[in-house]
């Protein structure tokens, strides 16, 4: 005979072997990009458009921030460590003025081929490394800031760890651990309409004029598009800098209201753009909803967050002729609701299933059936606190 965990454990891990399917934005580009969707962007205008900046370098602070304080724009700052606890109080002011935070990994990690020191090689790297690596970020930047990070972008805009045929993306951590993901160097502005949110390109702002930047402005405002620059430096330098002359020019040309450009920092267009296209406010993935952790790991840490009823629940697979579900067809579906949501009887959480529905639906056809057990399963996924199919 089975104990209650060792029942637990095989009905948790069949679930848990089985992820959910990703949805993804419905229609697709066609013809190289010259079809897509109209996406409809706020108060008529045309395009998005967002700076942001790597590293947490000196004169984003120093030369940056004062420059968009003055036009009252917000920028995105993903900080690497090392340079954020030099100007700590300049960087709280930074946050509460309205500028995001983003993280940009604790070791910065990038190909050996860059010449990275040897701990800080993505070729070395697993994935698992690489989210103890992101989790301690968010934990320090959490400590120091406040502020827990929901954008992200990637070191040197390499999306991998490990090396040859062992080389694996890590997309799949950024995609259950932040709102977004920016890449670097691309080659395109963002169509809102179909993006994955966890590859957003960036463009490459140091170096550039405005004459140039505006050959990007132009071209996403044309497609509807969103157009993420990124730099790093700020000043007037030469080297790995964005000038001072072109971000005030993009500033004021992108104020103009007949220019009908939306500026803003990564998290408030990125979370527009969502809701725009009908999907859920981010929310990072617990442990036990994500595939990148083994199972076993998963369904201990989803028994950890289960309360006794919800245990009891679980355990739970009647048969809809049972007696405490109703006495005729109506009252028993009514019934197979409530127990599926665990509002049928104190003590009992939601329910781990239903067996015998062709028994009291047989007349009525697999259709029927067929969209009763989608209904329960909509409850069970959508209207739980923990969400077990």
């Amino acid at each position: 005979m089975r104990t209650f965990g060792q029942s637990a454990i095989v009905v948790l891990t069949i679930f848990l072997c089985f992820p959910d399917r990703i949805s993804t934005a419905q229609g697709y580009m066609t013809g190289g990009g010259s079809e897509k969707i109209d996406f409809q962007w706020p108060q008529g205008r045309k395009m998005g458009l967002s700076f942001t900046f790597d590293d947490a370098r000196l004169t984003q602070i120093d030369n940056g921030i004062p420059l968009f304080d003055k036009y009252g724009v917000k920028a995105t700052f993903y900080v690497s460590m090392e340079n954020l606890v030099q100007r700590l109080e300049e960087w709280r002011e930074a946050a509460g003025n309205g500028h995001e935070i983003g993280n940009h990994s604790l070791l910065h990690p990038c190909t050996v081929n860059y010449g990275w020191a040897p701990e800080a090689q993505l070729e070395s790297f697993t994935i698992e490394r690489m989210m103890t690596d992101l989790d301690s970020a968010n934990t320090v930047i959490q400590k120091l800031l406040g502020i827990h990070p929901v954008s992200f972008a990637y070191p040197c805009g390499q999306t991998y760890v490990g090396i040859g045929v062992n080389t694996r993306s890590y997309v799949p951590v950024v995609a259950s651990k932040f709102e977004s993901g920016r890449l670097w160097l691309s080659e395109r502005p963002v169509d809102p309409a179909h993006c994955d949110m966890s590859q957003l390109t960036g463009m490459e702002l140091d170096g550039k004029s405005f004459e140039q930047i505006k050959v990007l402005i132009d071209y996403a405002k044309e497609r509807g598009d969103w157009l993420i620059l990124a730099g790093h430096e700020i000043g007037e330098e030469e080297g790995q800098a964005s000038l001072l002359s072109t971000i005030e020019a993009v500033c004021r040309y992108a104020l103009d209201s007949t220019n009908g450009i939306w500026i803003d920092n990564v998290h408030n267009i990125a979370s527009y753009i969502k809701e725009k296209r009908g999907q859920k406010p981010f929310s990072e993935l617990p442990l036990y909803k994500s595939p990148l952790y083994p199972v076993d790991q998963r369904v201990e840490d989803l028994l950890s967050r289960m309360t006794l009823e919800e245990k009891i629940g679980q355990l739970n697979m009647p048969g809809v002729h049972a007696q405490p579900l109703g006495n005729d067809i109506q009252s028993r579906i009514d019934g197979c609701r409530k127990f599926t949501a665990g509002t049928l009887e104190k003590g009992i959480g939601p329910g781990g299933g239903l067996m015998q529905m062709r028994d009291i639906l047989g007349p009525e056809g697999a259709r029927r059936q067929t969209e009763l057990n989608n209904e329960f399963q909509k409850i069970a996924v959508n209207g739980t606190r923990l969400q077990i199919p």
